[in-house]
């Protein structure tokens, strides 16, 4: 039996009271660390499985001629002009101290990441367990929680012990034997399909398509009882063709599944971006109307297929 005590794993944010993520009222834990880099992603501070440095420069206090980050850091990773504050990215991307963050007052540095134990998460699902009601449980997001084979199996385990629904948000980009070892212990997935041309799969995510689909098709073959959603946000010029859903109705009845989620495009993680340094692709593009969403739902119901918009997805 593995020995879990010494298991760790970095979370970026936990949040209580998620009713978007599985069935009733539950914890969310989002995991550092993701096989994709979607150039749209909400969560880009996921993309590393460290702690990181984000900076927002909107609520710096630079005018007031505060310096306290410049005078902590013993890399030079900071400097002001008179047009204000500048981070050298190539200095603090590889930084793991961050002692700038512990001297601003205003939290403009922040460093995104924690590590946890198997027992500090357990603690807080128990601390959030009364929350649930009898229908909810906790979600295991990222990121990708597959990434971290090890500690959400050991997680998941303690979850069972406690008959904890349980949930997976999965890229299902991981190796085949990881998903089919995790995936007895899990309640209910959403697994996102981004899209189903590789190449364009490869120009939006930077990774080719064929594992996602492989590893969906061989979770669907195995023994597996829970409940499998596949989802994707729609976004203008990439994925909202029928086309792309129609050849996704194909796979999905050759492998069995019948239900889709699919989600209106927007720019909630714009500013994570420019908080990490990085250009915004999606900044003035990608945007679909509700007229879209509805004519791709009427594609999927027009051959059986359950398509839910949104959070409307029933639980």
């Amino acid at each position: 039996m593995t020995d879990s005590s010494n298991i760790q794993a970095v979370l970026f944010d936990i949040q209580a009271f998620s009713v978007h993520d599985g069935p009733g009222c539950r914890t969310t834990v989002f995991f550092s660390g993701c096989p994709l880099r979607c150039r749209w992603c909400s969560n880009p501070e996921n993309f590393t499985v460290h702690p990181h440095l984000m900076f927002a420069q909107r609520v710096c206090k630079w005018t007031s001629g505060c310096r306290a980050c410049t005078q902590r850091c013993p890399r030079n990773g900071l400097a002001f002009t008179e047009k204000g504050p500048e981070v050298q990215w190539e200095i603090c991307r590889k930084c793991h101290t961050f002692e700038c963050s512990s001297a601003c007052a205003s939290s403009a540095l922040k460093v995104c990441g924690k590590y946890y134990s198997v027992d500090e998460l357990m603690s807080v699902l128990k601390r959030d367990f009364n929350n649930w009601g009898s229908e909810g449980g906790v979600t295991f997001s990222g990121g990708d929680p597959l990434l971290h084979a090890e500690f959400l199996k050991a997680v998941l385990v303690e979850c069972k012990k406690l008959q904890i629904h349980t949930a997976v948000e999965t890229s299902a980009c991981v190796p085949e034997s990881t998903l089919l070892d995790i995936m007895p212990l899990v309640d209910f997935a959403f697994v996102d399909v981004k899209n189903m041309d590789d190449e364009k799969h490869k120009a939006g995510t930077s990774v080719s398509n064929r594992l996602i689909l492989s590893n969906i098709s061989a979770l669907k073959a195995s023994d597996w009882q829970g409940r499998l959603v596949l989802r994707y946000p729609v976004i203008s010029g990439y994925n909202d063709s029928e086309a792309n859903a129609i050849r996704l109705i194909d796979f999905m009845k050759e492998n069995g599944l019948f239900e889709v989620n699919i989600l209106k495009f927007h720019r909630l993680g714009q500013t994570k971006w420019e908080q990490l340094g990085h250009t915004y692709d999606y900044a003035a593009s990608g945007d679909v109307d509700d007229e879209t969403l509805q004519r791709l739902q009427s594609v999927y119901l027009d051959h059986d297929i359950l398509c839910y918009i949104g959070d409307k997805t029933p639980f």
